[in-house]
């Protein structure tokens, strides 16, 4: 049974199957998706999420156009038994994926659009379901339109969909650009003394932990901060030091008051399977903020960014990127790259593509 009114007028225009929760980190999913709603009625759905104590699944209205829907039960197989409430005669106009896991569902639903915006590799991340390569080749074979969340990923599809088009992670300019006015300074950052080199985003896999550890280790006057939440991580395997830091997940409405805190930005993933394929979305809201960034050489940065972002590969070179930083007469200048991009734009451009007849 529904926990919420009756939905939009009694329909939803654009219906989304996503493996990320709508109030976890704030990414790519957020920002197009809450975008697109100012173009169509949007019913968000969320991966199961069985709470026994509850008889009813949960609807959340972010906005008018726009409800999140958090299906009480075990399995992927039992949602169409909620949305049944939710969709009359499964139909809407357009069924978005950000997941292939998602894509037996659609066999119960009626529409006229099948999009795939594959923001990232899901099946090289750690603990990936077997069937998820077979999953998105199916996908790929079914979907009217294939959006890839960068470059790389673009190269790795566009020969297995005839309508794939690149739209890479972009930013909300003018929401980090508030890193460089004057704000409050949150406590438990506000408190480090000295330089901060600073990271927010999930803490999983794809982090460098010995990287982080090692140059912590050879710059002991530079407090080191990772803000985020822990994935399929565990509290233990997370390296401690006196100047390593980890504040734990904070609203995206903070992220600007802590970035102006942070004197240098950094990115310091592995080199593995899980970020073989990304193109991450800190690089350009580091950028907005300003400040200065150090990266591993993920694929898409260093083809896109190699100029403006220094590029380490050991301790040793992570922290001789930083005191150059941090003794640097002048900050960098990310205009060009910052003109180029915003989310508003992008979500622009997906509603035209989508506007278009397909052929």
């Amino acid at each position: 049974m529904p926990s919420s009114s009756a939905p939009l007028g009694g329909s939803y225009d654009l219906l989304v199957f996503c493996h990320l929760r709508w109030d976890f980190v704030y990414q790519r999913p957020q920002h197009l998706i809450s975008r697109l709603s100012e173009q169509y009625r949007v019913l968000f759905v969320e991966e199961p999420w069985r709470r026994p104590e509850r008889p009813d699944s949960s609807l959340r209205k972010e906005s008018d156009r726009l409800h999140v829907l958090q299906p009480n039960v075990d399995h992927i197989d039992q949602i169409p038994e909620v949305l049944a409430d939710y969709l009359p005669e499964g139909r809407t106009e357009i069924v978005w994926f950000y997941s292939p896991s998602f894509f037996p569902l659609l066999a119960d639903l009626r529409c006229e659009t099948v999009v795939y915006d594959c923001m990232d590799e899901l099946s090289l991340f750690r603990g990936a379901p077997r069937e998820l390569v077979h999953l998105e080749s199916r996908l790929l074979r079914r979907a009217d339109v294939v959006f890839t969340g960068g470059r790389s990923l673009y190269e790795a599809k566009k020969e297995r969909n005839p309508a794939v088009y690149c739209f890479p992670s972009s930013v909300d300019q003018a929401h980090f650009a508030r890193a460089q006015a004057s704000l409050p300074v949150p406590a438990d950052i506000a408190s480090l003394r000295g330089p901060v080199v600073g990271y927010f985003g999930v803490i999983d896999e794809r982090i460098d932990l010995g990287l982080l550890a090692g140059t912590a280790d050879l710059l002991p006057g530079v407090q080191f901060v990772m803000i985020g939440p822990l994935a399929k991580i565990h509290d233990a395997d997370l390296p401690r030091r006196d100047n390593l830091h980890y504040l734990g997940m904070k609203d995206y409405a903070e992220l600007p008051a802590y970035l102006q805190r942070f004197d240098v930005a950094m990115m310091p993933f592995a080199l593995n399977d899980a970020t073989k394929f990304i193109s991450p979305t800190k690089t350009l809201e580091y950028m907005a903020a300003g400040r200065p960034i150090v990266s591993t050489a993920i694929r898409d940065v260093v083809r896109e960014y190699a100029d403006t972002v220094a590029i380490v590969d050991s301790p040793a070179s992570f922290a001789t990127a930083v005191r150059d930083f941090l003794t640097a007469a002048t900050a960098p200048d990310y205009r060009t790259i910052l003109n180029n991009t915003s989310w508003k734009s992008t979500a622009e451009r997906m509603h035209g593509i989508l506007e278009k007849p397909l052929v």
